[in-house]
Protein backbone atom coordinates (compact mmCIF):
# COMPACT_ATOMS: atom_id res chain seq x y z
CA UNK A 1 0.00 0.00 0.00
CA UNK A 2 1.38 3.62 -0.80
CA UNK A 3 1.89 5.94 2.39
CA UNK A 4 0.84 9.14 0.59
CA UNK A 5 -2.51 7.20 -0.63
CA UNK A 6 -5.42 9.00 0.83
CA UNK A 7 -9.58 8.19 1.15
CA UNK A 8 -11.54 11.26 2.08
CA UNK A 9 -15.48 9.47 2.63
CA UNK A 10 -18.35 12.02 2.54
CA UNK A 11 -21.19 10.76 5.75
CA UNK A 12 -22.66 14.24 5.76
CA UNK A 13 -26.41 13.62 3.80
CA UNK A 14 -29.50 13.01 5.59
CA UNK A 15 -30.49 10.49 2.82
CA UNK A 16 -34.44 12.08 2.79
CA UNK A 17 -35.32 9.69 0.02
CA UNK A 18 -35.16 6.61 2.23
CA UNK A 19 -37.53 8.14 4.03
CA UNK A 20 -38.90 6.75 6.88
CA UNK A 21 -35.92 4.42 7.08
CA UNK A 22 -33.24 7.13 7.33
CA UNK A 23 -34.27 9.85 9.43
CA UNK A 24 -31.73 12.98 9.74
CA UNK A 25 -30.94 11.85 13.73
CA UNK A 26 -29.72 8.69 11.65
CA UNK A 27 -29.64 9.09 7.92
CA UNK A 28 -29.39 6.02 5.30
CA UNK A 29 -25.24 5.69 4.99
CA UNK A 30 -25.62 4.64 9.01
CA UNK A 31 -28.08 1.85 7.55
CA UNK A 32 -28.41 -1.58 6.35
CA UNK A 33 -30.66 -0.80 3.87
CA UNK A 34 -29.78 -3.90 1.84
CA UNK A 35 -30.54 -6.18 4.94
CA UNK A 36 -26.98 -7.38 4.39
CA UNK A 37 -25.99 -7.46 8.08
CA UNK A 38 -23.49 -4.58 7.26
CA UNK A 39 -24.59 -1.03 6.79
CA UNK A 40 -23.29 1.43 3.86
CA UNK A 41 -21.03 3.14 5.33
CA UNK A 42 -18.91 -0.27 6.42
CA UNK A 43 -19.12 -1.60 3.30
CA UNK A 44 -17.41 1.71 2.21
CA UNK A 45 -14.94 1.63 4.60
CA UNK A 46 -13.97 -2.17 3.93
CA UNK A 47 -13.69 -1.71 -0.11
CA UNK A 48 -10.90 0.89 0.81
CA UNK A 49 -9.28 -0.65 3.27
CA UNK A 50 -8.96 -3.35 0.85
CA UNK A 51 -5.97 -1.25 -0.66
CA UNK A 52 -5.34 2.02 1.13
CA UNK A 53 -3.63 2.22 4.78
CA UNK A 54 -6.71 2.37 7.25
CA UNK A 55 -4.53 5.50 9.03
CA UNK A 56 -5.12 6.99 5.73
CA UNK A 57 -8.98 6.56 5.44
CA UNK A 58 -11.01 9.65 6.45
CA UNK A 59 -14.79 10.39 6.92
CA UNK A 60 -16.09 13.53 6.72
CA UNK A 61 -19.87 14.06 7.82
CA UNK A 62 -21.74 16.49 10.07
CA UNK A 63 -20.68 17.21 14.03
CA UNK A 64 -23.60 15.13 15.09
CA UNK A 65 -22.79 12.17 13.39
CA UNK A 66 -19.67 11.79 14.74
CA UNK A 67 -20.03 9.58 17.32
CA UNK A 68 -22.32 7.26 14.73
CA UNK A 69 -18.97 6.90 13.10
CA UNK A 70 -16.63 6.12 15.78
CA UNK A 71 -19.68 3.24 16.38
CA UNK A 72 -19.64 2.13 13.10
CA UNK A 73 -16.01 2.19 12.37
CA UNK A 74 -14.02 1.31 15.44
CA UNK A 75 -10.59 0.71 13.35
CA UNK A 76 -10.52 4.38 11.89
CA UNK A 77 -8.71 6.85 13.64
CA UNK A 78 -10.43 9.50 15.96
CA UNK A 79 -8.96 12.03 14.85
CA UNK A 80 -9.64 10.55 11.32
CA UNK A 81 -13.41 11.47 11.90
CA UNK A 82 -13.66 15.22 10.44
CA UNK A 83 -16.37 16.86 11.54
CA UNK A 84 -18.36 19.32 9.49
CA UNK A 85 -20.41 22.34 11.46
CA UNK A 86 -23.08 22.82 8.71
CA UNK A 87 -23.92 21.68 5.94
CA UNK A 88 -22.59 23.38 2.52
CA UNK A 89 -22.36 20.69 -0.10
CA UNK A 90 -19.33 19.12 -1.18
CA UNK A 91 -17.42 21.75 -2.47
CA UNK A 92 -16.58 22.93 1.22
CA UNK A 93 -15.99 19.47 1.96
CA UNK A 94 -13.93 18.48 -0.29
CA UNK A 95 -11.94 21.91 0.50
CA UNK A 96 -11.51 21.45 4.58
CA UNK A 97 -10.15 17.97 4.10
CA UNK A 98 -7.71 18.89 0.82
CA UNK A 99 -6.31 21.49 3.33
CA UNK A 100 -6.14 19.34 6.11
CA UNK A 101 -4.13 16.81 3.95
CA UNK A 102 -2.00 19.03 2.31
CA UNK A 103 -0.66 20.35 6.01
CA UNK A 104 0.15 16.69 6.77
CA UNK A 105 1.10 15.14 3.59
CA UNK A 106 2.14 17.50 0.64
CA UNK A 107 2.39 14.19 -1.60
CA UNK A 108 -0.69 12.76 -0.97
CA UNK A 109 -3.14 11.94 -3.51
CA UNK A 110 -6.71 11.78 -2.53
CA UNK A 111 -10.05 9.60 -3.00
CA UNK A 112 -13.24 11.31 -2.80
CA UNK A 113 -16.16 9.16 -2.18
CA UNK A 114 -19.54 8.85 -1.24
CA UNK A 115 -20.74 6.90 2.10
CA UNK A 116 -23.52 5.19 0.37
CA UNK A 117 -23.32 4.01 -2.83
CA UNK A 118 -23.09 0.07 -3.29
CA UNK A 119 -20.78 -1.33 -5.76
CA UNK A 120 -20.72 -5.64 -6.14
CA UNK A 121 -17.50 -6.09 -7.82
CA UNK A 122 -14.20 -5.04 -5.19
CA UNK A 123 -12.10 -6.57 -7.51
CA UNK A 124 -12.11 -4.35 -10.62
CA UNK A 125 -12.93 -0.85 -8.32
CA UNK A 126 -9.76 -1.73 -6.65
CA UNK A 127 -8.26 -1.78 -10.16
CA UNK A 128 -9.48 1.02 -11.45
CA UNK A 129 -9.12 3.16 -8.75
CA UNK A 130 -5.48 2.52 -7.84
CA UNK A 131 -5.11 3.02 -11.51
CA UNK A 132 -6.54 6.29 -11.26
CA UNK A 133 -4.15 7.12 -8.22
CA UNK A 134 -1.16 6.30 -10.49
CA UNK A 135 -2.50 8.69 -13.18
CA UNK A 136 -2.72 11.47 -10.84
CA UNK A 137 0.32 10.54 -9.43
CA UNK A 138 2.48 11.04 -12.19
CA UNK A 139 0.04 13.66 -13.71
CA UNK A 140 -1.89 17.79 -12.80
CA UNK A 141 -5.27 16.19 -13.40
CA UNK A 142 -8.49 15.35 -12.04
CA UNK A 143 -10.20 11.39 -12.52
CA UNK A 144 -13.71 11.20 -12.70
CA UNK A 145 -15.24 6.77 -12.75
CA UNK A 146 -17.34 6.96 -14.73
CA UNK A 147 -20.32 4.83 -15.06
CA UNK A 148 -20.75 2.60 -18.31
CA UNK A 149 -24.49 3.51 -18.46
CA UNK A 150 -27.31 0.60 -18.66
CA UNK A 151 -30.37 2.87 -19.66
CA UNK A 152 -31.33 6.50 -19.63
CA UNK A 153 -31.61 6.80 -16.19
CA UNK A 154 -33.09 10.86 -15.45
CA UNK A 155 -31.91 10.85 -12.05
CA UNK A 156 -28.14 10.80 -12.76
CA UNK A 157 -25.57 13.15 -13.99
CA UNK A 158 -24.07 12.67 -17.33
CA UNK A 159 -20.08 12.91 -18.54
CA UNK A 160 -19.37 12.87 -22.17
CA UNK A 161 -15.99 12.04 -23.00
CA UNK A 162 -13.48 12.17 -25.82
CA UNK A 163 -13.11 8.56 -28.04
CA UNK A 164 -9.33 9.05 -27.68
CA UNK A 165 -7.59 6.61 -25.31
CA UNK A 166 -4.89 9.05 -23.47
CA UNK A 167 -3.66 6.16 -20.94
CA UNK A 168 -4.84 3.04 -20.40
CA UNK A 169 -8.66 3.78 -21.09
CA UNK A 170 -8.30 7.09 -19.75
CA UNK A 171 -10.66 9.49 -21.78
CA UNK A 172 -10.55 13.63 -21.90
CA UNK A 173 -13.79 14.77 -20.32
CA UNK A 174 -15.56 17.02 -22.62
CA UNK A 175 -18.86 17.86 -20.58
CA UNK A 176 -21.18 17.38 -17.82
CA UNK A 177 -25.11 17.57 -18.01
CA UNK A 178 -26.78 17.60 -14.57
CA UNK A 179 -29.67 15.14 -14.55
CA UNK A 180 -31.28 15.40 -17.98
CA UNK A 181 -35.28 14.53 -19.32
CA UNK A 182 -35.70 11.39 -20.90
CA UNK A 183 -35.42 11.93 -24.43
CA UNK A 184 -32.06 13.70 -23.82
CA UNK A 185 -31.10 10.62 -21.63
CA UNK A 186 -32.06 8.45 -24.38
CA UNK A 187 -29.95 10.30 -26.85
CA UNK A 188 -26.65 10.61 -24.76
CA UNK A 189 -27.24 6.42 -23.92
CA UNK A 190 -27.74 5.45 -27.72
CA UNK A 191 -24.52 7.75 -28.66
CA UNK A 192 -22.18 5.58 -26.66
CA UNK A 193 -19.80 9.03 -25.59
CA UNK A 194 -21.84 9.49 -22.21
CA UNK A 195 -21.14 7.76 -18.38
CA UNK A 196 -23.19 8.08 -15.55
CA UNK A 197 -21.34 10.21 -13.23
CA UNK A 198 -20.33 8.46 -10.07
CA UNK A 199 -19.64 10.87 -7.99
CA UNK A 200 -16.00 9.36 -7.20
CA UNK A 201 -13.13 11.83 -7.73
CA UNK A 202 -9.24 11.10 -7.67
CA UNK A 203 -6.16 13.59 -7.52
CA UNK A 204 -3.72 14.98 -5.90
CA UNK A 205 -4.20 17.26 -2.92
CA UNK A 206 -1.96 20.21 -4.17
CA UNK A 207 -3.65 19.93 -7.83
CA UNK A 208 -7.33 20.22 -6.21
CA UNK A 209 -5.88 23.15 -3.72
CA UNK A 210 -4.68 24.71 -6.73
CA UNK A 211 -7.91 24.90 -8.47
CA UNK A 212 -9.78 26.04 -5.66
CA UNK A 213 -7.39 28.92 -6.20
CA UNK A 214 -8.03 29.45 -9.91
CA UNK A 215 -12.37 28.97 -9.69
CA UNK A 216 -13.37 29.38 -6.57
CA UNK A 217 -10.78 32.28 -4.84
CA UNK A 218 -12.64 33.20 -2.28
CA UNK A 219 -13.16 29.63 -0.84
CA UNK A 220 -9.54 29.20 -0.97
CA UNK A 221 -8.91 32.66 0.53
CA UNK A 222 -11.30 31.27 3.66
CA UNK A 223 -8.81 28.19 4.12
CA UNK A 224 -5.97 29.24 2.77
CA UNK A 225 -6.05 31.54 6.00
CA UNK A 226 -6.42 29.59 8.75
CA UNK A 227 -4.52 26.61 6.96
CA UNK A 228 -1.95 26.47 9.85
CA UNK A 229 -4.57 25.27 12.71
CA UNK A 230 -5.17 22.23 10.54
CA UNK A 231 -4.22 19.07 12.54
CA UNK A 232 -3.96 21.26 15.79
CA UNK A 233 -6.28 21.94 18.62
CA UNK A 234 -7.41 24.87 17.01
CA UNK A 235 -9.03 23.36 14.14
CA UNK A 236 -12.49 23.63 15.31
CA UNK A 237 -12.43 27.23 16.08
CA UNK A 238 -10.93 27.60 12.30
CA UNK A 239 -13.73 25.77 11.13
CA UNK A 240 -16.20 27.07 12.79
CA UNK A 241 -15.22 30.66 11.37
CA UNK A 242 -14.70 29.53 7.66
CA UNK A 243 -17.82 27.48 6.87
CA UNK A 244 -20.42 30.30 7.74
CA UNK A 245 -18.90 32.26 4.98
CA UNK A 246 -18.56 29.20 2.97
CA UNK A 247 -20.83 29.44 -0.45
CA UNK A 248 -23.00 26.28 -0.36
CA UNK A 249 -22.18 24.30 -4.12
CA UNK A 250 -21.01 21.18 -5.46
CA UNK A 251 -17.77 20.18 -6.16
CA UNK A 252 -18.74 19.28 -9.55
CA UNK A 253 -20.17 22.80 -10.24
CA UNK A 254 -16.83 24.65 -8.19
CA UNK A 255 -14.08 22.86 -9.57
CA UNK A 256 -15.00 19.76 -12.14
CA UNK A 257 -16.86 21.25 -14.83
CA UNK A 258 -14.60 24.35 -14.99
CA UNK A 259 -11.37 22.68 -14.85
CA UNK A 260 -9.25 21.49 -18.50
CA UNK A 261 -7.53 19.16 -16.77
CA UNK A 262 -10.39 16.28 -16.10
CA UNK A 263 -10.15 12.92 -17.38
CA UNK A 264 -12.59 9.97 -16.94
CA UNK A 265 -12.26 6.08 -16.89
CA UNK A 266 -15.46 4.21 -18.26
CA UNK A 267 -16.40 1.60 -15.81
CA UNK A 268 -17.93 -1.31 -14.98
CA UNK A 269 -17.98 -2.31 -11.51
CA UNK A 270 -21.47 -3.34 -10.41
CA UNK A 271 -22.25 0.21 -9.00
CA UNK A 272 -25.52 1.73 -7.86
CA UNK A 273 -25.96 4.93 -6.09
CA UNK A 274 -28.91 3.69 -3.69
CA UNK A 275 -30.10 7.23 -4.17
CA UNK A 276 -33.73 6.05 -3.89
CA UNK A 277 -36.09 2.71 -3.07
CA UNK A 278 -36.40 1.90 -6.04
CA UNK A 279 -32.99 1.51 -6.38
CA UNK A 280 -32.48 -0.71 -3.31
CA UNK A 281 -35.70 -2.69 -4.87
CA UNK A 282 -33.24 -3.10 -8.00
CA UNK A 283 -30.26 -4.51 -5.59
CA UNK A 284 -32.48 -6.69 -3.78
CA UNK A 285 -33.35 -10.62 -4.11
CA UNK A 286 -36.69 -10.93 -5.21
CA UNK A 287 -38.72 -13.58 -5.23
CA UNK A 288 -41.02 -15.46 -7.31
CA UNK A 289 -43.56 -12.79 -7.49
CA UNK A 290 -40.93 -10.10 -8.05
CA UNK A 291 -41.29 -8.85 -4.08
CA UNK A 292 -37.79 -7.30 -2.97
CA UNK A 293 -38.05 -8.10 0.89
CA UNK A 294 -35.40 -6.46 3.12
CA UNK A 295 -36.84 -8.23 6.18
CA UNK A 296 -36.61 -11.61 7.79
CA UNK A 297 -40.83 -11.49 9.87
CA UNK A 298 -42.64 -10.50 6.47
CA UNK A 299 -45.38 -12.72 4.85
CA UNK A 300 -46.38 -11.62 1.60
CA UNK A 301 -49.78 -13.11 -0.17
CA UNK A 302 -51.26 -12.31 -3.63
CA UNK A 303 -48.38 -9.23 -4.03
CA UNK A 304 -46.44 -8.57 -6.63
CA UNK A 305 -43.14 -6.22 -7.56
CA UNK A 306 -43.11 -4.73 -3.79
CA UNK A 307 -40.28 -3.64 -2.47
CA UNK A 308 -40.80 -4.44 1.31
CA UNK A 309 -38.46 -2.83 4.32
CA UNK A 310 -40.17 -4.07 8.35
CA UNK A 311 -38.02 -3.97 11.03
CA UNK A 312 -36.81 -7.33 12.01
CA UNK A 313 -38.81 -8.00 15.62
CA UNK A 314 -42.53 -6.91 14.27
CA UNK A 315 -44.51 -9.52 11.86
CA UNK A 316 -45.63 -7.53 8.82
CA UNK A 317 -48.47 -9.35 6.88
CA UNK A 318 -49.04 -8.04 3.01
CA UNK A 319 -51.47 -9.27 0.51
CA UNK A 320 -52.76 -7.49 -2.71
CA UNK A 321 -50.90 -4.64 -3.34
CA UNK A 322 -48.73 -4.48 -7.00
CA UNK A 323 -45.65 -2.24 -7.63
CA UNK A 324 -45.74 -0.60 -4.24
CA UNK A 325 -43.16 0.68 -1.48
CA UNK A 326 -44.22 -0.26 1.77
CA UNK A 327 -41.56 0.55 4.54
CA UNK A 328 -42.68 0.11 8.41
CA UNK A 329 -40.22 1.85 10.94
CA UNK A 330 -41.67 1.78 14.82
CA UNK A 331 -43.37 5.32 14.69
CA UNK A 332 -43.96 5.78 11.19
CA UNK A 333 -45.58 3.45 7.83
CA UNK A 334 -45.47 4.54 4.67
CA UNK A 335 -47.11 2.84 1.70
CA UNK A 336 -46.32 4.28 -1.66
CA UNK A 337 -46.84 3.09 -5.03
CA UNK A 338 -43.25 3.04 -6.87
CA UNK A 339 -43.84 5.06 -9.58
CA UNK A 340 -43.99 7.87 -7.17
CA UNK A 341 -40.97 7.41 -5.50
CA UNK A 342 -39.49 11.16 -6.40
CA UNK A 343 -41.96 12.59 -4.66
CA UNK A 344 -41.31 11.43 -1.75
CA UNK A 345 -38.96 14.18 -0.88
CA UNK A 346 -42.20 15.75 -1.31
CA UNK A 347 -43.90 13.88 1.42
CA UNK A 348 -41.24 14.44 3.98
CA UNK A 349 -41.83 18.35 3.65
CA UNK A 350 -45.91 17.68 4.16
CA UNK A 351 -45.04 15.30 6.98
CA UNK A 352 -42.80 18.50 8.33
CA UNK A 353 -45.71 21.02 7.89
CA UNK A 354 -47.95 19.23 9.23
CA UNK A 355 -46.10 17.30 12.12
CA UNK A 356 -43.13 19.36 12.99
CA UNK A 357 -39.57 17.96 13.00
CA UNK A 358 -40.75 14.60 15.45
CA UNK A 359 -41.02 12.38 12.44
CA UNK A 360 -38.35 13.49 10.35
Amino acid sequence: MNKHHYVAIMAGGIGSRFWPKSRTSYPKQFLDILNTGKTLIQWTFERYAAFVPKENIFVVTSEEYSDIVAEQLPDIPKENIVAEPSRKNTAPCVAYISFKLLEKDPEASLIVAPSDHMILDGENFKKITTQALTFVDQKEAFITLGITPTYPNTGYGYIQFDSKIIADNIHKVKTFTEKPNLELAKTFVASGEFLWNGGIFVWKVKTVVNAFEKYQPEMFELFDSEKEKFNTAKEKEAIGKIYPQCTSVSIDYAIMEKADNVYVIPSSFGWSDLGTWNSAYENLDKDYLGNAVASDNVIVIDATKCMVSAPHDKLLLLQGLDDFIIVDTKDVLMICKKDKEQAIKEYVAEVKRSKGDKYL
